[in-house]
């Protein structure tokens, strides 16, 4: 597969040209916001057109979340794979939207281009030349996002995308982690935040109205 076989992107919203525009000038990016406005699909866009690009130094895209709602998934019968299986159904239909082949995703991870990652397994870990697109972060505590960036190494670019108020977690402690996280990396100069609005989702108009509706009832 090559960056040819990618069908061409095209910004929806402003926002998305944000994140498109801030990605191509070098940033990490974190991609945060309402639903349905393509966050995880930037992710995957931007991840693959690196990995195919010609003299690039990314050689991998890597996913990172965390399994809800077992978070651990050790005593699960079955392999890590089949464990994981239903976590990477998304990033597979993703896939084969941005690129005209079937299968796109299974034939990168056989391939060893793409590999997915709960926060479970991540731990002696080291992220060289490759995307790390962490998503459904409101459900990665500080500890866990703490353990993702602490692995990045040479050559990594990373995406984060999520929505803190989509969180899983019942506990104020667990969910407050994210903007504690988030707040150290508005500090830091590698990063750039998108923050998606009702007014970016591309979803549906069903589910811009209903969110949008939502916001407003609060």
């Amino acid at each position: 597969m090559k960056i040819s076989d990618m069908y061409e992107f095209e910004a929806l919203t402003d926002n998305q040209k944000r994140a498109r525009d801030a990605w191509d000038e070098g940033s990490n990016l974190v991609l945060s916001g309402s639903a349905g406005t393509g966050k995880t699909y930037l992710g995957m866009y931007f991840a693959l057109e690196a990995l195919f690009s010609k003299n690039n130094y990314i050689d991998k895209v890597i996913i990172v979340r965390s399994i809800v709602p077992t978070r651990e998934i050790g005593y699960l019968p079955g392999t890590k794979e089949e464990k994981e299986s239903p976590y990477t159904l998304p990033y597979a239909d993703i896939c084969n939207e941005i690129i005209d082949t079937r299968d796109v995703y299974s034939k990168l991870v056989l391939q060893g281009k793409a590999e997915f990652l709960s926060t479970s397994f991540i731990r002696g870990t080291t992220f060289d030349n490759c995307v790390v697109l962490i998503d459904e972060m409101q459900n990665l505590n500080f500890h866990e996002l703490d353990s993702v960036i602490t692995r990045v190494g040479e050559n990594c670019k990373l995406i984060f995308c999520g929505d803190y108020y989509q969180s899983d977690f019942e506990k104020d402690r667990d969910k407050n982690g994210l903007i504690k996280f988030l707040n150290i990396l508005d500090q830091t100069t590698y990063f750039e935040t998108i923050e998606f609005t009702w007014k970016d989702i591309v979803r549906s108009d069903l589910v811009r109205e209903y969110i949008m509706t939502k916001e407003m009832l609060k």
